[in-house]
């Protein structure tokens, strides 16, 4: 039989969090020492019942320091010696990284696109808040107790507490990613008082990403590249009627068919349908100046009309007497509308030649 000198654990496991000390044929002495580390809590367990829990620190066992025990072994004169017990250290460092992600997806009722089944992806971060609760609900005592044995209940209920906070949050579908963090604050709210429980505590939960069904993202592509060409219906026409007819002349073999010749014809009727229609609006187009550039010259021609002075009729060129009264008319250059007289064949004043 050996005595236990000095009693500790030097952890060299990523995620471990609980672990037996192997006491096999050695006993607890008086005097004995224990040693606990930084993110450590050593729990003496007689029997199957828990009892003295050591905090991290340096103690000489003695009945001061082991109430709990004292009581439980009957120690009626304090401390006896030698004895067994089992001894458990518990890791209390955070256990970070631990992957989540929907394996069913979740049903969302959305405002715009109606039910539509959304997945979430991933990842918290844990850590043992009470020792003691937490070997009382979960660990027993099992010589160790690793994170993969505990995760599948955690997923559980983290994705319980995220359906339930993206049910209420009432939060479209389409704006789940600008409110990430948003969710991922409310989730870790709401699961903290389930992690509690069992003596653990929620330290940090991230929402990465979401995902839509394909079917919808497929359809939200193609809305956008439509939104782009929303403005200008007529380039996107033409743009899907050249493709198709692109298409068609990678396949000569159906061309050569009733059901080719057929396909062949009706894109050339709406190719030359689409062709019609731009000369018509060019044409459309050139007859409008057109009729603008005669209103123009009739205007400019009315305002170079002179008028007579006893029956206000309209004159053009420069006759000596009015065609409609026969009034002796007065002879004005039409450059400068200077008046010269009758006989001048050149304006005196800009030369401008008059008949």
């Amino acid at each position: 039989m050996g005595i236990l000198k000095n009693i500790e654990w030097t952890d060299t496991s990523s995620n471990l969090i609980i672990w037996k000390y192997p006491i096999t044929k050695d006993h607890v002495n008086k005097g004995s020492a224990l040693t606990v580390r930084e993110s450590q809590v050593a729990i003496f367990v007689d029997k199957g019942r828990l009892a003295d829990v050591f905090l991290p620190g340096f103690y000489k066992l003695d009945t001061d320091n082991l109430p709990i025990l004292t009581k439980l072994m009957s120690w009626k004169y304090g401390f006896e010696t030698p004895f067994k017990s089992d001894i458990y250290f518990v890791n209390t460092k955070q256990f970070t990284n631990q992957k989540w992600g929907t394996v069913n997806p979740i049903l969302v009722r959305d405002k715009d696109y109606g039910a539509v089944r959304i997945r979430g992806f991933g990842n918290y971060s844990f850590k043992v808040d009470d020792a003691y609760v937490f070997m009382q609900n979960l660990s027993g005592t099992n010589t160790s107790f690793e994170t993969t044995q505990i995760t599948d209940y955690l997923r559980s209920m983290v994705l319980s507490g995220i359906s339930d906070t993206i049910g209420e949050s009432k939060i479209p579908v389409l704006d789940m990613a600008a409110n990430l963090q948003e969710l991922s604050k409310i989730v870790e709210t709401k699961v903290a008082d389930d992690f509690k429980s069992i003596g653990l505590e929620l330290t940090n939960f991230v929402f990465e990403s979401f995902s839509l069904p394909e079917e919808l993202e497929k359809a939200l592509d193609k809305n956008t590249t439509l939104g782009i060409f929303r403005n200008n219906m007529d380039v996107y026409t033409q743009m899907e009627t050249l493709e198709a007819m692109k298409e068609a002349a990678k396949n000569p073999g159906a061309a050569g068919g009733t059901m080719g010749a057929g396909m062949g014809l009706g894109m050339g009727m709406g190719l030359g349908n689409m062709f019609a229609n731009n000369m018509q609006q060019m044409s459309n187009m050139q007859q409008m100046n057109n009729q603008n550039s005669q209103t123009g010259s009739v205007h400019n021609a009315n305002q170079n009309a002179k008028v007579c002075p006893n029956c206000n009729a309209q004159i053009h060129g420069n006759p000596k007497f009015c065609p409609e009264c026969g009034q002796k008319l007065k002879l004005i250059c039409p450059n400068c509308q200077t008046e010269v007289k009758p006989t001048a064949k050149f304006c005196p004043e800009c030369g401008e030649k008059l008949k």
